[in-house]
């Protein structure tokens, strides 16, 4: 059987070639319908991954955050037709301590191997998540970053102290949107106060308890725990500042993803007893679990909503590349591809 691939040679160009799926009883054949691209595909697009990255790595099918439906399935596990959230992590052992997500011998699509910008995509049954056919295909469409956020608090409840009175999230883009909205479904007894550096942008997070621009946080201002957001070249100046103002015996759950190493006040550190973390990517037990929170509370889904932006509708090579190129000078808000290939 063969697919359409639509893989990036070099920054900023695209090529179309034909692959030949294997149709076997273990795999189950998925239509790509809604594809939403994330900063990481941005690096790869716009060239900004060392050199030595990008000859290792391209030429690739970019795009891990997506949806599709199942046009066949041998496995018997779904219906032609049903609506799956794709995983793209792809393990290929099994840890009894180490998570999916962290061995080093899993593969993650777009980032090494093919992502989903095709036209069918081959996967393992257990890589796939039924959706109801009524959920906003645009939301679901981001579903892993999503599940990236609720895997980072579920590591936070089991490595913080019970002490959640004040948790601050740094960070006014979409993982701050996201991991704040979620720690108020999860922890709605805790006071989530939300600090970024543009004011427009704080004022999309109402379902926060506070919101603070980072150059005018009160002086008595204090925090039991904090979550990084924030990533890139401003990442040393956020941590650094959660650590001056977190309580003692607090735990950091850095998220945000910086290419250049990041240097950090390690004398308070040591002085207050901080627990830093780090988070990244997620495995199929998120899913599931956000799935459910979804189930729980659906005016999650409502508030994702506000943070679809660009809704760009793809046939053709022209076409991917105005999505990216519309996705690099965005405001904020996840621009999504509808896959029409």
């Amino acid at each position: 059987m063969l697919t359409s691939v639509y893989r990036l040679v070099r920054p900023r160009q695209f090529e179309l070639v034909f692959n030949d799926i294997t149709l076997d009883k273990s795999h189950v054949i998925v239509h790509p319908v809604r594809l939403s691209i994330c900063n990481a595909d941005q690096r790869y697009y716009q060239g900004l991954r060392a050199e030595n990255i990008l000859r290792k790595k391209l030429p690739m099918a970019l795009i891990h955050e997506a949806v599709g439906r199942v046009a066949f399935d041998p496995t018997g596990q779904f219906e032609e037709g049903t609506l799956v959230v794709m995983i793209p992590n792809t393990p290929t052992e099994k840890d009894d301590i180490i998570a999916e997500n962290y061995l080093r011998s899993s593969q993650f699509r777009a980032s090494g191997f093919d992502g989903f910008m095709q036209e069918y995509v081959s996967m393992e049954p257990d890589r796939l998540v039924a959706l109801p056919e009524d959920v906003n295909l645009s939301v679901a469409a981001f579903t892993e970053i999503v599940s990236v956020s609720y895997h980072t608090i579920q590591r936070f409840l089991r490595f913080s102290h019970s002490r959640r009175d004040v948790i601050g999230v740094w960070g006014d883009g979409n993982l701050g949107y996201i991991t704040s909205l979620l720690l108020k479904a999860i922890l709605p007894k805790t006071k989530v106060c939300v600090f970024g550096v543009n004011e427009y942008k704080l004022h999309d997070f109402s379902f926060a308890d506070d919101v603070y621009l980072i150059s005018d946080i009160p002086e008595d201002f204090h925090m039991d725990h904090a979550f990084e957001c924030v990533g890139g070249a401003a990442s040393s100046k956020a941590i650094n500042q959660i650590i001056d103002y977190i309580n003692p015996e607090g735990t950091i759950s850095i998220m945000g993803v910086s290419e250049d190493f990041a240097p950090i006040n390690t004398r308070m550190i040591l002085e207050k007893g901080l627990r830093l973390f780090g988070s990244s990517r997620s495995g199929r037990e998120d899913f599931l679990g956000l799935i459910k929170l979804y189930n729980q509370n659906p005016d999650l889904i409502n508030q994702l909503e506000k943070i679809v932006g660009a809704e760009i509708h793809v046939r053709s090579i022209q076409d991917i590349t105005r999505a990216f190129e519309i996705d690099i000078h965005k405001i904020m808000g996840k621009t999504i591809m509808i896959w029409e290939n």
